[in-house]
């Protein structure tokens, strides 16, 4: 459990937080007494969205705060996680106005996040009692599943290549019981994964290309599979990106961290499934060993594919691991992977493109993604487009020659690596967050797991 979040005692002092829309604001200042409604008629506080005000008692000492939730405060709001960030050192509990206590205490540790592996922040602790009659584990598995995803992203490339991200999945899976297993090296020729070891050929030999594997669950348990774009730092290879282009390629590993994070949520909560978990781990590096523009390389699934591009490996080390999990026939398959710049045009950095052509699981994961602050828009799985990624020579071209539709071609592209009749989810997630919001610091993000999560538990709870 995060230590920002303590379990109730009553004999531990606490200051109530109360939410507040603005079209109560009348109403509650007249139930605080006059000084301290003259103390926030003067301080101007109008219960705005994000508003928060400190309301002493008659001695000067703290006695409560004031959450602005703006409007009516009629639906959830993330504005709670501004509350860590501007309070005092203490303990406090959540009291009323809330929409829902547990998303308001959820959003309270997905806002005291901080990353601390290289500079220390402050010491100073907001605490908040879980509220009574609050689910505290699922609280808890939900933001420690985000705090893993985000400090996998949020780790410089030195510390974290291939072999240190398979660690961190072994570690996971021994705190949950799962089998770890992984394919290093030449292995992955020997184990048809030539794609994977095409990708990661150019690494150092101790950042090696990988397939990481964990099990969890009963075998005749319903077959979920998340597949995690683990590219750890790309360079583009030999078309090589720009300095700016590469500043945030650390982050190219924000699938597999998402998909750990996932995985925890699922094996945590004992959902009735039996989890797959697959991470195609390399470097897209630069050396004599690297992939070419213009190599054509055979597929684990026979698919030969022509190179236009070796920015353009994501996809490549995907496809491999997408062929795998199809294999066993999972009655869910989900990847999750940093894919594409044209996703990020197309939506933004919050609002995740997701694939498929399953309708009812699109409009539940947008249903859930809307209920839980997750978003998620469907984008088109437009067949013609298909025609982007012909080759004169191969199979198909991983990248193709048209500048449109960038994050459509990709998903169609790894759409060739995934049985026709499989239940098949894509996410071209951002994994980061450029300028902080509520419950969103700047950094490492967490992004559609929460939803996904959701939707897992509706269809599969213990």
């Amino acid at each position: 459990m995060p230590d920002c979040l303590i379990p109730a005692d009553p004999g531990v002092p606490s200051t109530p937080v109360d939410a507040v829309a603005s079209d109560r604001l009348p109403a509650v200042l007249d139930s605080l007494g006059a000084p301290a409604a003259a103390w926030l008629r003067a301080t101007g506080f109008a219960a705005g969205a994000g508003d928060i005000a400190l309301v002493p008692d008659g001695e000067g000492n703290l006695a409560s705060v004031l959450l602005g939730l703006g409007g009516d405060g009629a639906a959830p709001s993330m504005d709670p996680a501004r509350l860590p960030g501007k309070l005092p050192e203490g303990v406090y509990r959540l009291r009323d106005g809330f929409f829902d206590l547990a998303f308001a205490t959820l959003a309270w540790a997905l806002g005291a996040y901080r990353f601390t592996r290289y500079r220390a922040e402050s010491s100073r602790l907001r605490r908040l009692t879980i509220p009574a009659g609050i689910d505290g584990g699922e609280v808890a598995r939900i933001a420690d599943g985000v705090y893993l995803a985000r400090d996998l992203v949020n780790t410089a490339a030195n510390d974290l290549g291939p072999a240190e991200l398979a660690a961190a999945a072994a570690d996971l899976a021994r705190r949950h019981g799962a089998v770890f297993s992984e394919i290093v090296g030449d292995a992955l020729l020997a184990d048809r994964l030539p794609l994977i070891h095409a990708v990661g050929a150019g690494a150092a030999p101790e950042r090696a290309p990988r397939l990481v594997d964990v099990t969890w669950g009963e075998e005749g348990d319903p077959k979920v599979t998340i597949v995690g774009k683990g590219v750890c730092f790309d360079t583009g290879g030999l078309d090589i990106k720009t300095a700016a282009g590469m500043l945030l390629m650390k982050k190219d590993m924000g699938g597999a961290a998402n998909a750990l994070g996932l995985a925890h949520m699922i094996m945590d909560a004992g959902l009735r499934v039996r989890l797959r978990v697959l991470i195609p781990a390399v470097e897209n590096a630069i050396s004599a060993n690297a992939f070419r523009p213009g190599d054509v390389l055979t597929s684990r699934r026979g698919l030969t594919v022509e190179i236009g591009n070796t920015d353009a490996e994501g996809r490549l080390v995907l496809a491999d691991a997408l062929t795998l999990a199809g294999e066993e026939e999972p009655t869910l398959l989900v990847d999750l992977a940093t894919l594409t710049g044209a996703a990020r045009v197309a939506l933004g950095p919050d609002v995740v493109p997701i694939y498929t052509e399953d309708d009812v699981l699109a409009a539940d994961l947008v249903r859930h993604g809307a209920a839980v602050a997750d978003p998620v828009w469907r984008m088109p799985l437009w067949r013609p487009y298909a025609t982007m990624l012909d080759s004169k020579f191969a199979d198909i071209n991983n990248a193709g020659q048209s500048p449109y539709a960038g994050s459509i071609t990709a998903a169609l592209f790894l759409s060739r690596f995934v049985p026709a009749d499989a239940p098949w989810l894509h996410a071209d997630i951002f994994a980061w967050t450029p300028a902080a919001k509520p419950g969103k610091p700047e950094g490492g993000e967490a992004q559609a797991i929460r939803a996904i999560f959701a939707l897992l538990t509706e269809r599969f709870a213990a």
